[in-house]
């Protein structure tokens, strides 16, 4: 008997590891089209936190089921709404008393006297365009006197836009202070029992900021967060599973006598560029009853006016109507300010957000103001809700009668759909979305080929996500599959698909959560293994611009630009100083990764004069750089960076391997030659004992030698197998609880180059060892925001940066195997 239930328990046993190792994801991605339409969930249960964008703003959609008569609410919670106190200058221009001198002790109580201060009116800061006083000093205090005649002091917020460093004082006691900057307005909750002493008269906000780098400014005010009773009556779903996919996150609730799936597609088809840019998501509910009778079932979806502004204190207007088969409501800014605003979090504030659903739904659709969009959905009475057609914090509702639903499932698609008009300044030209250059071409036709295609999309997104997830499976396991499926969507909505004037592609990144720029190089290179593995034009869409940024003469240095400026304006690199080392090896390297995958090298062809021009500086400058910026700097600059170095060797050797590919073999056998001679120089400058060093002749330090891996995957072969095998050696001794160091210098590490790292192994359990603790800071990191790259290692939370494309690096893996054409074997047993 005994034996018996040891072979049962041996056989469920990787059942039951399998079920308690399901990846909780940071976040969980909704809609994800580029870096203006993007919303995502923030937790666990979707009905138990607001959506929002990437960037941590408002972007608030709202599902409820309505189950004969009791209301359910499966997605979102309600965000918060805030009514002005106190007007910041965004509402209502105002000045304040400042001064930009260290003043005398208790500057910020309501008695003190700063009748020697200066008056100025807000906003202050740097920026020329946008600052009624400038403020470039380090530091600057503000007081603003105002009157409060309300009798309610209860849920008052500070709203606040500063930049850097900030504390802010209410009549002399502390109610916020932060180290960092926050460009959009942020509410934050004023104590109560501080709230509770303002006055009629005399009241004193004071605040001191200081710049510690980059740009300054400073704008406040005050607000009152406004509730809505009409939540409290609705009663949360109970969500049972959620699984996230390449291109589909899918949820599971019961709601009473129902059981509701709530399926978000963003068809993100990287093999169909007409489909990949089209601008629609699906939000696919359905329903059934799980108790053999049937049920009276509606369903609402309400979209928050958030989706289509920058600022939510921005007028909107909207419009309901009918086309292409589909009923249709509009919303957009009243001013449509194209192309005023750049920052890293920046959203758009121009252009059309849209929600649509079959004609044949027979739905009701109105827009209201926040606050009184569920009205006509909890009455029991029937009648024509009364649209509002312009004005601020404004909901678009949209309400389906399912009828009678049984053990049958009925399903409705909603499609959200945005049309940014212009989507990017390229070189001074605005240009269209891709879908926009066809004849012709509308929103409303690619909302109802959108709806036409449902079937044949959705057949096609579950085939590819099946595949995608087999594959990566095969190649490293499920911890790696699952960082897969959770990198792809973040990765490729991070960029937008235009045509140059030219009409070559450009697939442009934007540096989300980490300045903001366009086209940077060195979020291409991390970025480019999922592209190369599904659609190598889409990479020659992130180098076109830098390519052609040096060949038109706009860019005159001997090595690539950083970046093409900040996103959307691509006029030109923005970024206070150059990467030499670090961009030319990145662009030469990718060039030869295209050819690779393509089997020709056509496109390293177009551009060989530029690439001989890069070529030719790393040969003179790349081996042993000099102090200069590179990728992973965020410890400081360094100088003789090992690292570095095998990215120049690696990029002379791809430079060598397309000529020969071009039939240049005098010029292939040269530059072979000079980085294989580089490579002995490297190993002995490098050479550390039981490893090799951080930076060259540095005894005592390391570094992931991530740019190692295109070694193999190029088939270069410059470097000995004995140097992989040293360096995973060591590494496998220097694990985080969360990932392995970046270097020796910080206990934070960056996890696509870990992943990079990895493909060093030359055994499974290795590649295993390596990847699994970064599976662990994604399923357990407190930092639940869209995935974070660059992570602590001792408490898995974020250090900078969420959201960005350089997850895509997580694909490096499955590209190697696709290159290498066989897995990885098996370790030996020890």
């Amino acid at each position: 008997m005994k034996r018996i239930s040891l072979f049962l328990f041996l056989v469920w046993l990787p059942q039951l590891v399998l079920k308690a190792q399901e990846l909780r994801a940071p976040a969980y991605p909704l809609i994800t089209h580029n870096t203006y339409f993007n919303v995502w969930s923030f937790g666990d249960k979707l009905a138990e936190v607001p959506t929002t964008h990437w960037s941590g703003q408002d972007a608030s959609l709202i599902g409820l089921v309505k189950v004969n008569g009791k209301v359910y609410r499966f997605l979102g919670k309600e965000a918060k709404t805030f009514r002005t106190v106190l007007a910041a200058s965004d509402e209502q221009p105002y000045s304040v008393a400042y001064t930009e001198t260290a003043p005398a002790t208790g500057w910020m109580n309501p008695q003190f006297n700063a009748a020697s201060w200066k008056t100025g009116a807000a906003p202050f800061g740097d920026d020329k365009a946008r600052a009624k006083t400038a403020w470039n000093s380090k530091d600057l205090w503000v007081r603003r006197t105002f009157s409060f005649n309300e009798a309610n002091t209860e849920k008052l917020y500070l709203k606040l836009s500063h930049d850097d460093d900030v504390e802010v004082y209410l009549n002399g006691e502390e109610i916020y202070r932060y180290t960092g900057w926050s460009h959009p307005f942020q509410y934050h909750p004023i104590p109560a029992a501080i709230a509770k002493k303002l006055k009629k008269e005399g009241n004193v906000l004071a605040i001191h900021v200081a710049n510690t780098a980059g740009g300054q400014s400073l704008d406040a005010g005050l607000a009152r967060e406004v509730t809505s009773t009409a939540y409290e009556k609705i009663t949360p779903a109970v969500q049972k599973s959620v699984q996230l996919n390449a291109t589909q996150t899918i949820y599971q609730f019961t709601c009473g006598q129902v059981d509701v799936t709530a399926t978000f597609t963003s068809p993100l088809l990287l093999n169909n560029l007409d489909v990949l840019a089209r601008p629609v998501s699906y939000v696919t509910v359905a329903a059934k009853s799980n108790d053999k009778a049937t049920h009276d079932v509606q369903l609402y979806l309400g979209a928050s006016s958030t989706l289509a502004v920058n600022k939510p204190e921005q007028e909107v207007a909207s419009q309901e109507y009918t086309a292409e088969k589909l009923s249709i409501l509009k919303m957009g800014t009243v001013a449509q300010p194209m192309f005023l605003e750049k920052g890293e979090k920046e959203r758009i504030d121009w252009g059309y957000f849209y929600v649509a659903v079959p004609a044949a739904a027979k739905a009701t659709q109105y827009v209201s103001e926040a606050g009184k969009e569920l009205a006509p959905f909890l009455s029991t009475t029937a009648g024509n809700p009364e649209n509002t057609k312009q004005g601020k914090n404004l909901v678009l509702s949209t309400i389906v009668p399912l009828g009678k639903v049984g053990a049958s499932a009925k399903e409705q698609v909603f499609l959200l759909g945005y049309d940014e008009l212009y989507s990017v300044q390229y070189f001074n030209q605005n240009l269209k979305p891709w879908w926009k250059n066809g004849a012709g071409a509308t929103i409303e036709k690619q909302l109802g080929q959108a709806a036409a295609d449902y079937p044949k999309i959705i057949q096609q997104c579950q085939a590819f996500d099946k595949k995608m997830y087999q594959d990566a499976l095969q190649a490293g396991g499920k911890e790696y599959a699952d960082l897969c499926e959770l990198a792809y969507r973040q990765a490729i909505a991070a960029h937008t698909l235009v045509k140059s004037p030219s009409g070559e592609t450009l697939f442009l990144s934007k540096e989300n959560f980490s300045g903001g720029f366009i086209g940077t190089v060195d979020v291409t290179y991390p970025s480019a293994p999922l592209f190369l593995l599904y659609n190598p034009e889409l990479v020659k869409g992130m180098l076109n611009g830098i390519f052609y940024y040096s060949e038109s003469g706009k860019w005159k240095k001997p090595y690539p630009a950083h970046d093409l400026g900040n996103y959307p304006f691509a006029n030109g690199q923005t970024y206070g100083e150059d990467m030499p080392v670090e961009e030319a090896g990145n662009m030469l390297i990718l060039t030869a990764a295209i050819a690779k995958v393509e089997g020709n090298a056509e496109y390293a062809k177009k551009h060989w004069e530029t690439l001989t021009t890069w070529a030719e500086f790393l040969k003179k400058s790349g081996f042993d750089p000099e102090n200069q910026l590179s990728t992973d700097d965020f410890a400081g600059h360094l100088a003789r960076n090992a690292n570095l170095s095998i990215k120049a060797i690696e990029a002379l050797g791809a430079y060598g391997m397309l000529a020969d590919m071009l039939d240049k073999p005098d010029i292939a056998k040269q530059y072979t030659a000079v980085a294989k001679e580089m490579v002995q120089q490297w190993m002995k400058l490098a050479k550390d004992k039981d490893h090799y060093t951080l930076a060259f002749e540095k005894e005592g330090t390391w570094s992931q030698k991530y740019n190692l891996a295109w070694d193999t995957i190029l088939d270069l072969n410059l470097f000995p197998a004995s140097v992989r095998e040293t360096e995973m050696k060591y590494y496998l001794t220097k694990q985080g609880s969360y990932g392995l160091p970046l270097d020796s210098r910080k206990t934070y590490t960056k996890s696509d180059w870990i992943i990079w790292t990895a493909t060093l192994a030359d055994n499974s359990n290795d590649f295993k060892a390596i990847v699994s603790p970064v599976w662990k800071y994604a399923n357990e990191t407190s930092s639940r925001v869209p995935l974070s790259d660059w992570h602590e290692t001792t408490d898995g939370k974020k250090t900078g940066f969420q959201a960005r494309s350089v997850v895509g690096g997580y694909f490096m893996k499955l590209l190697k195997d696709k290159l290498d054409e066989k897995p990885l074997p098996k370790a030996k047993a020890k």
